[in-house]
């Protein structure tokens, strides 16, 4: 058990340990990222609220990963619900098919749909193909945490609804959807988390205009212009935390609701 827990904590380092340097670096009044460190400034951060263009790509995420985070979860609950029920046929294999991009190689993915949106469907690359793709692979991670949320909730109650005269309908959205509410919040924040965050899809399938992890990479180019990198990483990283966090108290509060013991949390 001691070797075990000291191996954790050096994986914990190694993962963690390079973004512990982005904060460092932010507040750096030098233009070199290297020590020693030349002093504390905030005017890294000062420079994200005056470009312009960089407005336009984090405007561009945010709506991207909203309209994800939606349909993905809708999807998800869809699917979910489907896996908690009876066997049907084939159920197993539909549910390894819809979960198979948690496996495939993003670069993979991406040059698929790529291939598919341009060459055999001629769409312009847009916003919405962006959409399309991360609807793609926030789907199972949807399903994944929905999935959960079905398996804790007592199918008992859903049927004593029925017997007091409620509709199949009725007795999800009255009694079933309030139950796993808190498993459909956890859902969205984590789509709306990997949308935000995902650069080789959008990378692939952006437009004219770029998302926010396209244009961070196009900043690299500009070695004056790394701290900035680091600023706008900084408030990236803080606002995953945020969400993750949320995400997993909600999941939680869902356990507590059904009574079930935690098992242990997806993040």
């Amino acid at each position: 058990m001691k070797g075990l827990r000291i191996y954790a904590i050096l994986y914990l380092i190694f993962l963690y340990a390079p973004i512990l340097l982005l904060p460092i670096f932010a507040f750096n009044d030098g233009k070199i990222i290297a020590f020693p460190l030349q002093g504390f400034t905030t005017s890294w951060f000062g420079e994200l609220t005056s470009n312009k263009a960089l407005h336009v790509a984090v405007g561009n995420s945010l709506f991207i990963a909203f309209v994800t985070a939606l349909l993905a979860t809708i999807l998800g609950l869809c699917a979910a619900r489907a896996g908690a029920m009876a066997n049907f046929p084939m159920k197993r294999g539909i549910t390894g098919f819809i979960m198979l991009p948690l496996v495939l190689p993003e670069i993979i993915v991406a040059v698929s749909l790529l291939v598919v949106l341009r060459q055999v469907l001629d769409l312009s690359l847009s916003n919405w193909t962006i959409i399309l793709a991360h609807i793609l692979i926030c789907t199972p991670f949807s399903i994944a945490i929905l999935n959960g949320a079905f398996q804790n909730l007592d199918p008992s109650m859903e049927e004593a609804a029925l017997d007091l005269g409620e509709t199949r309908w009725t007795a999800f959205t009255r009694v079933t959807l309030p139950l796993v509410m808190p498993g459909i919040i956890s859902s969205m924040l984590i789509s709306f988390t990997i949308s935000l965050d995902e650069f080789i899809i959008a990378f692939f399938l952006t437009g004219t205009s770029p998302t926010m992890p396209v244009y961070i990479w196009g900043l690299l180019r500009f070695p004056g212009q790394l701290p900035v990198v680091m600023a706008l990483g900084t408030i990236l990283v803080a606002l995953s935390i945020i969400l993750l966090s949320l995400a997993e108290m909600f999941r939680r509060r869902g356990l507590r609701r059904s009574g079930r013991k935690d098992s242990g949390g997806f993040l």
